[in-house]
């Protein structure tokens, strides 16, 4: 149990990214989902779909209990939107290239894009969206 305690506390950030990413990805899945299997859309626009529902869901919980930054929140949001939009390109790209270009399950393929997606928008959301910006009477 410490060891869990000491990885927690030493990546304390990453870990509830994470663990709010999933809920994220958990929506974003799901509506993916819902609009491939009883929609009937393509699955590019499904993911397009899904993936802004997971996004606006994972800025409140993260500027709200992981970050805890409540400043500057429109300029963060779009910062956030800058990271998602880099993010959904390397989706689209990876997704493209599973199903279309290697004939591989959609449903799987969308699964696969995740690791990356979050390496990628955790980076630039820990160093631009959410950086404590430093004031004069903060140092």
């Amino acid at each position: 149990m410490a060891f869990f305690k000491d990885i927690f506390g030493r990546n304390r950030q990453f870990v509830l990214y994470c663990l709010i990413g999933g809920t994220g990805v958990t929506l974003d899945f799901l509506v993916y989902s819902a609009l491939i299997g009883f929609g009937g859309w393509g699955y590019q626009y499904a993911n397009a779909a899904g993936y802004a529902s997971g996004t606006m869901l994972s800025f409140i919980l993260n500027a709200w209990c992981n970050f805890k930054t409540t400043d500057r929140i429109v300029l963060r949001f779009l910062s956030f939107c800058t990271a998602a939009l880099l993010g959904f390109g390397a989706s689209a790209g990876t997704l493209y290239l599973l199903v279309t270009e290697a004939g591989f399950n959609k449903y799987l393929s969308k699964l696969a894009t995740i690791v990356i997606v979050v390496l990628v928008q955790y980076n630039f959301n820990r160093l631009l969206s959410f950086r404590k910006i430093q004031t004069a009477s903060n140092g």
